[in-house]
């Protein structure tokens, strides 16, 4: 049976929400929509009430940051598009936060860039902190850096940010809203009797030309087709997309109780997706020889600690892939690591309760998490 909004939505315990420049700012003032950023607000403490932890991708800074800097309709220069942005920020967080105080919700900003989602190192800093943001209670809201982001390294709309994000904070939903209700089999606006997909197994090559232009004119960026290139991202990471209108009051509150939708079923499990990522996509940058106790472990499917590894081979940072060997010197798994070369040298022997008075710090009790490590038998 086909999954639905509301299952989905039930069965999630970390999603992703992107809601973008159209449906944020009133189209008569320049402004904030403020019911819309109350009823989204609302919605979203409604959600982590239920038990589902939630970044939000809000567009909006540079729409907000054209109005308090007067300048011209039309496309922006890319200089004016990042003062328009760096002025429009604070805006969009003032909104924000204005709408989840009564809910003794905090919010946070987070602002990446194309370099920050591809550079691993910076990946898993930006991950770390969105962790502890939702572990404190706060709702990270995250943007594109338009202020230091050029022409030829970013994103450019927050739907395919949207998908990378929820690869990164390992989210099991997506949802995207919208200005239509979800994807059509031709355009509804053209096409008498289009009608709505509500559920897409896979994105064919069929399904991508059924992406349409870019939203309403002036406001937002991201059309149908960046939508299809945000699911089919998050498909591939085994992250179910639901694309949705957010025009209504109580959009996300809609989605559950069955409002019209179109479902992004995912490729692969967030799992297989991950093991296939570390097995096969990334060569080892180094070794790690652990003594028998630790190879044991791992074989069990036990995370690594730095008390296992007998002996650290090659140079390599935190966040790169590195392979563990036995004894006898043969791959038994490959994992990411948690630390860097040199620091595990430093703490490999030790008990984990031993790390940060070594370091001075400590990310982490294991070296290689479980949830990183992919046997070579199951590769």
């Amino acid at each position: 049976m086909a999954a639905t909004a509301s299952g989905l939505i039930a069965n999630a315990r970390r999603a992703v929400v992107k809601i973008g420049s159209s449906l944020l700012i009133d189209a008569h003032t320049g402004g904030p929509d403020t019911a819309r950023f109350e009823a989204i607000a609302g919605a979203l403490v409604r959600w982590r009430a239920r038990g589902i932890e939630t970044v939000l991708v809000s567009s909006g800074a540079v729409a907000l940051g054209r109005q308090r800097l007067k300048l011209p309709a039309g496309k922006l220069a890319l200089d004016q598009k990042q003062a328009a942005a760096a002025a429009g920020q604070t805006a969009l967080m003032m909104a924000w936060n204005t709408a989840l105080e009564p809910h003794g919700m905090p919010a946070a900003q987070a602002l990446l860039t194309f370099d920050d989602m591809e550079s691993r190192r910076r990946w898993l800093n930006a991950r770390a902190t969105l962790d502890a943001l939702l572990a404190a209670g706060a709702l990270p809201v995250i943007n594109e850096n338009d202020t230091v982001a050029t022409a030829e390294l970013r994103y450019g709309d927050n739907d395919r940010l949207a998908a990378r994000v929820a690869q990164m904070c390992d989210a099991g939903l997506l949802v995207l809203l919208s200005d239509v209700d979800g994807l059509y089999s031709a355009d509804p606006s053209r096409v008498p009797g289009a009608q709505l997909m509500a559920h897409v197994a896979a994105i064919t090559p069929e399904i991508e030309a059924l992406g349409g232009e870019a939203g309403k004119a002036g406001t937002g960026t991201g059309g149908m087709a960046s939508k299809i290139a945000a699911a089919r991202i998050a498909a591939r990471a085994g992250i179910a997309t639901i694309i949705a209108a957010g025009a209504a009051d109580d959009p996300l509150d809609r989605l559950t109780r069955g409002a019209p939708h179109t479902v992004f079923a995912p490729e692969t499990s967030r799992t297989n997706a991950r093991r296939n990522w570390i097995s096969g996509a990334i060569a080892p940058r180094g070794i790690l020889h652990l003594d028998d106790g630790a190879a044991r472990a791992v074989r069990s499917g036990k995370s690594l600690l730095p008390a296992g590894i007998a002996r650290v081979e090659g140079e390599f940072s935190r966040g790169e892939t590195v392979a563990l060997a036995g004894g006898d010197g043969a791959v038994l798994a490959k994992g990411i690591s948690a630390y860097g070369a040199e620091e595990l040298r430093r703490i490999a022997g030790l008990r984990s309760a031993d790390i940060e008075a070594v370091l001075g710090y400590r990310r982490g009790v294991a070296a290689i998490h479980v949830n990183d490590l992919v046997l070579e038998d199951q590769g």
